[in-house]
């Protein structure tokens, strides 16, 4: 049965940016939500199935509140708004999780990404598991780079295993940092939208960003420092234990990964398998598993992502 809600908005001033250019913030919430916006001056009538109405109207909601903080709202932040109201939350995560960097504040955008960044500020050592576009590397590079901005760490190092694939790094040209940086060109691109490119040149020269393969981090002891191993399906068990224990005084880890997307030979275990089986019911470290739900790039990433999950899911029965 559908139903019709008014809402009215008390300050004119942030309603135009509530509504976005040519209602286009008004059109994405209908899309997203089903139901229908008509807007007249400062008030707004929401017509629809009952869910849909309650999703709109707490979406809106947490838009207008977040205006009125005066933080700025672009469509992600309109998406983001959705996905919290459909989980029962109005706030628009106005008073959620968030990480500030030189150049932007990073909030969460979706329910599951707001436990991630929880668990980033809680746990020395977090394991993000989840498909493509979920946000486990870029947020935990965020966070990374507020600790070391705040002076809470001394450094950060990323890494990841130089496996991708069908490709080798004997079949790259050059010598041995350019073989490399294309498998690392994820971790730079999540840094300089944090960073300005001069001071990531200038941290990287002095030691305060390190970005190095796997294969580098045996013997060492990594200390005073924020860890992030990215790509983790493609460690062995070997590797991965190699790296666990590579954390030192005053660190803290993270290891992102897909379990569903692997690139190592057939035969061989996934070292974040294996470390999810042996280390589940370790005390401080805390695993955190994302979900098609928490794609943040693309609406059809999504919906390729739950596509595969349910030909794995069929091919398993």
């Amino acid at each position: 049965m559908s139903i019709t809600k008014r809402m009215a908005f008390d300050d004119n001033s942030v309603v135009a940016q509530l509504y976005g250019h040519h209602d286009s913030n008004l059109v994405r919430i209908e899309a997203l939500t089903g139901a229908q916006l008509n807007a007249r001056g400062n008030q707004m009538d929401v017509t629809g199935e009952g869910d849909e109405v309650t999703v709109a109207s707490k979406a809106l909601t947490g838009l207008y509140e977040r205006l009125k903080r005066g933080l700025s709202v672009e469509m992600a932040d309109v998406e983001a708004s959705v996905r919290f109201a459909k989980n029962g939350d109005d706030s628009g995560n106005v008073d959620g999780e968030s990480i500030r960097t030189r150049r932007r504040t990073i909030a969460a955008r979706t329910p599951g990404q707001r436990g991630y960044l929880q668990a980033l500020r809680e746990r020395d050592m977090v394991f993000a598991l989840g498909p493509a576009g979920s946000g486990k590397t870029y947020l935990a590079v965020a966070q990374g780079v507020s600790l070391l901005l705040t002076g809470k760490v001394e450094r950060i190092v990323l890494s990841r295993p130089a496996v991708e694939a069908g490709e080798r790094l004997g079949f790259l040209p050059g010598d041995l940092k350019e073989k490399i940086d294309p498998y690392l060109r994820p971790l730079y691109d999540a840094l300089h939208d944090m960073i300005p490119a001069e001071q990531i040149a200038h941290r990287m020269e002095s030691g305060e960003i390190e970005i190095a393969p796997l294969a580098f981090m045996r013997g060492r002891t990594l200390a005073h420092c924020f860890v992030i191993l990215d790509e983790a399906q493609n460690t062995t068990p070997m590797q991965m234990r190699m790296f666990l224990t590579r954390l030192g005084e005053g660190s803290r880890m993270v290891i992102t990964g897909d379990p569903s997307q692997t690139d190592l030979p057939n035969n061989q275990r996934s070292g974040l398998t294996d470390a999810i089986e042996t280390l589940e019911n370790v005390n401080g470290i805390r695993f955190v598993r994302l979900t098609s739900q928490d794609v943040v790039r693309h609406d059809l990433v999504t919906r390729i992502v739950e596509a595969y999950d349910a030909r794995d899911q069929q091919a398993r029965r």
